[in-house]
This record gives structure tokens, sequence and C-alpha cells, in this order.
């Protein structure tokens, strides 16, 4: 009996899944199927495969982004978050297949011989049986596909929890990579601060000097000063931020940043200085983002397959098969056999239109996937497209700060020389000076910014990660 109550159940099993789930069909690419001519891509593999260990070849970043992908609590959630999206799936799918169970009972009942009261005491007869049970308690039979349909939906909801766990690292990669820049981008400009500061305080003693000489006017000492509190002003306005950075990338990397690795010029720090982005659709293999979202569009497209279940009759099988016995020993030795088997059926007749809520709701939550579908594929095309402009034009605006530099430096040596002969003013000078500071802080930030912006393009074109 018990090997015929198996096989019935397991044919049932086998008999079931039929799916109620939507045809999927890739909503079209809601994109140019070419990047914009001014954004200066050229045709080219993919940059998806190249992995941030071939992109940062800095040793004092890798070490740093190291850190980080061991140490940073928002990676260790992810991490998390896909344990629990796994377990979520389990369960889902174990609902598709009938538990066992293994029951043993005891019971025990009296019952009064006499209901004489003058009897003392009252004499009863004391019945105790034993019973153990291997049995399937209310499995569903999935004949509709509604508990597949909740499997897919959980498989392809594990499925985004994990592209939304890449994600995060990417995410992580890039944050860790921009905050080392601009904690060295700061440092430099401090350093700078510095510098001036130094060199305007020597000037200014020297002009109040020649004041105490009568060479030199009030006028000239008060320009002088405006110059070196300009230079203590930011001196003190890089100092917070050099000390926010530091903040910052602590935090990112889960730990304090080695004080040895943060010593680097910003010259020092070398970057491919050309990505190749090919096609718009390989967006499509290589950013998380993007295969989240279709994920998330795939496990609402199979949720619909369950509201659509749920119009149809409910099946559920409750079967034991077991021993019974007056008395333990014998329970073992040959109980008297007992087996029960109930079948069960639940069909919706009226429910003033839940289902159909459901099942419109379902239908609402697909249609909301497939727009958040189509804009993280128009984000990633924007961000790849602003990125591969950038990287066309800071080359060029580079080289031309760079010469800005060099003929501030030149116009300052000539000024100095001139006012050194009394042939300009002091003012003249002071022009010159703060012409050469300006151009060395816009040439420091550009540097930051350019590399920033190859940081942020290899993360736009996926990572590799």
């Amino acid at each position: 009996m018990l090997k015929s109550f198996l096989m019935t159940s397991c044919a049932l099993v086998v008999l079931t899944g039929c799916s109620l789930i939507p045809d999927y069909h890739r909503p079209a690419l809601p994109t140019p199927a070419a990047w914009p001519a001014d954004a200066g891509a050229k045709a080219a593999g993919p940059v998806g495969p190249l992995g941030w260990e071939n992109f940062f070849t800095d040793p004092a970043l890798r070490s740093l982004i190291r850190e980080a992908l061991a140490n940073n609590r928002d990676l260790k959630v992810a991490a998390l978050n896909i344990v629990v999206a796994r377990a979520s799936y389990r369960q889902a799918y174990d609902a598709l297949f009938p538990e066992l169970d293994v029951n043993g009972n005891e019971s025990e009942q009296g019952i009064a011989k006499s209901l004489d009261y003058y009897t003392q005491p009252p004499k009863s007869i004391v019945m105790r049986s034993y019973g153990l049970n291997v049995g399937v308690s209310s499995y569903e039979l999935d004949l509709f596909g509604r508990l597949s349909s909740l499997s897919e939906q959980a498989r392809e909801s594990l499925l985004a929890t994990e592209a939304a766990q890449r994600v995060t690292r990417i995410t992580l990669v890039a944050e860790v990579a921009n905050a080392y820049l601009t904690l060295l981008g700061d440092q430099q400009l401090l350093d700078l601060a510095n510098r001036t500061a130094e060199s305007r305080a020597a000037s200014l003693e020297l002009i109040r000097q020649s004041a105490a000489r009568g060479v030199s006017s009030a006028l000239d000492e008060a320009q002088a000063d405006s110059l070196l509190q300009t230079a203590r002003a930011d001196q003190a306005r890089y100092r917070r931020q050099v000390a926010q950075d530091g903040n910052a990338l602590d935090l990112l990397l889960g730990k304090p940043a080695p004080a040895a690795l943060l010593s680097r010029g910003l010259d020092q720090i070398r970057m491919p200085d050309h990505l190749a982005p090919g096609l718009p659709s390989d967006l499509l293999l290589h950013r998380p983002d993007i295969r989240e979202a279709e994920f998330q569009l795939l496990a609402a497209n199979a949720n619909i397959g369950a509201a659509r279940a749920d119009f149809f009759p409910s099946i559920s099988l409750t079967g034991t098969y077991g021993l019974g016995s007056a008395s333990l020993s014998g329970l073992f030795q040959g109980g008297a056999k007992a087996w029960t088997f109930s079948p069960g059926i639940s069909l919706p007749i009226f429910d003033m239109g839940s289902r159909y809520a459901a099942l419109n709701s379902a239908k609402a939550s697909r249609d909301i996937a497939v727009a958040q579908y189509e804009k993280a594929i128009q984000t990633g095309f924007r961000e790849v497209a602003d990125g591969l402009a950038a990287q066309a034009g800071y080359a060029d605006q580079m080289r031309a700060q760079t010469a800005q530099v060099a003929a501030a430096r030149t116009s300052l040596a000539l000024s100095q020389a001139r006012y050194d002969q009394g042939v300009d003013s002091f003012l003249t000078l002071q022009d010159a000076e703060r012409t050469l500071y300006s151009a060395q802080q816009s040439e420091t930030s550009l540097k930051v910014t350019e590399l920033s912006n190859m940081v942020t393009l290899f993360k736009a074109l996926g990572g590799g990660v």
C-alpha cells in the first residue's frame, strides 16, 4: 500500500506544471544603434571583459580597492542579500514537491465502569493506543503552474539580487578610485597653497623693509598682504577638504587608509587615455544594472502566471500510512496497519473581484518593470555618451591648460624683473602672481576631473568586475 501511495504521488507530481506565464520578448533597444557623432567613439571591442585590475595599474590604488572589496559594509550587505534571495528561491522551489513527515503519537483515555457514587473509589478502564505514521500534509498539485510561476519569480529575483551585488561592487571600485584621486588632487592644491603662502609671506617682508626705507609705498604693502591672506584662506580650505576626503575614503575602505598609500603625487597616476565602447547593444551584456532590471522584468512576468493560476481550481492532497497498537512494544511487532488519503479541491466562485485586481496589479507591475528596464538602458547610453564626449575634449583642454601655466610662469618672471627695475608697479606684479596661481589650481583640478572621467566611463561601460 505504501509503495502504491508513493508511486501515485510521484506520478501526480510529474503530471503537474502547466505554465500560464506570458511569453517573454525582450523590449526593443530604446536608444540609437550608434553613439553620437560628437562622442568620439571608435569601432572596437567592448571594455567589459577588461577587469578593474587591468584598468587600474597603480599599485597603491589597487591595494586600496582590494581593501574596500574585503571590508566595505555595503558590499557585505549586498552579498548577504544574495543569501536571503537564494533561501527564498529554495523555499519556492521546494513547494513544488510533497513534504514527507514522520509522526508518532500516544493517547490515553479513561472510561468509568460504574457511575455508582457510593463505590469508593469509582472503577474505571484506561485505554492506551500508540501510532507511527508517514504522511504528506496538504500538498498542492501544481496543475496550472501557480507554484512553478512563484518558483520562477523567486529565481529571477535571485538573479536580480546577484546582479545588484555586481552593481555595488563596480560602484565601490569606481568610488574608491574617485575618492583617491580627489584626495591626491586636494593634497596637491594644499601643497600649492602652502608654497604660495610661504612665497608671499617672504615678499611681504621684503616690501615692508623697502617701505621702511621709503622705497615702497603703503599701497604695495597692503596689496602684498592681500595676496598672502588669500593664500592662507586657501590653506585652511584645502586642509579641511583633505581631511574630509580622507574620511570619505576610510568609509569606503571600511577601515583607515594606510598613510603610506596616500603620500603620492597626482602625476604618478596612470590610466588608459582611451576607452573603446563597442556598440550600444554591448551595454546589455556588460552593465549589471541593466541585467538586474531585466531579471526584475522577468520576475514580474512570472508573477502574472501565478496571478492567472489563482483563477483555476486548487487541488491538495493529504495522506498518511503507518502502524497502530494498544501497546508500545506491539507497535513494532506487526501492529495494525492504517492509512488515510484525503484529497481536497478549492474552486473560486466569487471573491468581489480580488483575483482580477491581483492580476491587473501583476500586469501593471510588469509594465513598470519594462519602463524601468528601458530607463536603465537609456541611462547607460547617456552615461557612456557623456563619458566619450568628455574623453575626447579633456585631452585638448589639458594641453591648453598646461600651456597657460607655462605662459603665466613666463609672464610672472618678466613682471618680477620689470618691477625690480622700477619699470612696472607692484599691481602689475600682483596680477601676474594671481594669474599663475589660478592657472596652477585649474591645472590640478582639471587633471583630477580628466582622470575621474576615465573612471566614470570605465564604470559606465560595465566595469569588467
